[in-house]
């Protein structure tokens, strides 16, 4: 018997809607991911994408700079360029997963007709995505190391910090992906973009390639405001260590306050979006907006 036939059909999946719900949604975000190319093709292009958008950065930043990648600066904008892969996988992948099942695979009436608990689907083909993300970031820091020499050594990665701020740091933007999927459920036209609009309007206000202290005082307190900023920087914190380039901004912030907000937002997002999804799919009922198709 698969792997997976025994996750399924053990005693505590089989009791749990919600678990059981999240584990085949996963599974099958993953085949829909996964299976539009053969095995290689498909590890080719995992390899080849992340590495091309990591050398258009690395390309700007050269003619901008004039090749110094040796300045600490290089390093801040290579990791959190390519760490905030994982925050377009997650937010785009739960707000895709409504248009591809209501008007690719025209599913959505079975699915929410089924004993199926749909913020715990949601949150599961988010996670078919997260996976896809997470082999793209490592790619893209190896790719780093070996290239251009970036300052990240095992041994001295904080592991206790990374561990703690990018598991809540990805589940605080999985409750804002499963915001927008929630919202996506309510539009009747102009949703294709909704997560990418989101995720690309963050990557400027979040400190991604260059520090909050760029931003004008009054753009500020947007970065602020948003989970992403803190993760970024405590995950910079425990790759580059004493190599990291700080910057007053945030550099008042302790590690442990770090984890403490990044926590705070977790909590936040995931209730939040809890009930805002409860009153998405309500408002989607009784507007027949579940099972509508476009045509566009």
């Amino acid at each position: 018997m698969a792997l997976s036939q025994r996750i399924f059909d053990s005693p505590l999946v089989r009791r749990s809607d919600s678990l059981r719900s999240f584990l085949i949604a996963t599974w099958l975000g993953w085949q829909i991911e996964s299976n539009w190319a053969d095995p290689f093709l498909f590890a080719i292009y995992s390899i080849v994408r992340p590495l091309a958008s990591a050398l258009i950065l690395v390309v700007m930043y050269s003619v901008i700079t004039d090749g110094a990648f040796q300045e600490p600066i290089f390093p801040y904008i290579y990791i959190g360029n390519a760490l905030y892969m994982l925050v377009g996988m997650v937010i785009s992948g739960v707000s895709f997963a409504i248009i591809d099942d209501r008007e690719h695979y025209r599913v959505v009436k079975h699915l929410y007709t089924s004993p199926m608990n749909g913020y715990t689907y949601l949150f599961g083909r988010g996670v078919a995505r997260l996976i896809i993300g997470m082999i793209s970031v490592v790619i893209t820091l190896g790719f780093g190391i070996v290239a251009f020499d970036l300052p990240i050594q095992l041994g001295d990665i904080d592991w206790p910090l990374l561990l703690a701020s990018s598991t809540l740091g990805i589940v605080a933007i999985a409750g804002l992906g499963l915001i927008m999927g929630a919202w996506t459920m309510t539009m009747a036209r102009h949703f294709w973009s909704v997560g990418d609009a989101v995720a690309g309007a963050m990557f400027l206000f979040c400190g991604v390639i260059f520090p909050l202290d760029y931003l004008p005082i009054w753009l500020r307190w947007i970065g602020f405001l948003l989970p992403v900023t803190y993760w970024l920087e405590a995950a910079r914190r425990a790759l580059l260590g004493a190599e990291l380039a700080g910057f007053d901004t945030l550099n008042f912030l302790s590690n442990q306050a770090l984890v403490a907000i990044l926590a705070g937002f977790t909590v936040v997002f995931m209730v939040g979006s809890a009930y805002f999804y409860r009153w998405a799919l309500h408002t989607a009922k009784e507007k027949g907006l579940m099972d509508m198709e476009s045509g566009y």
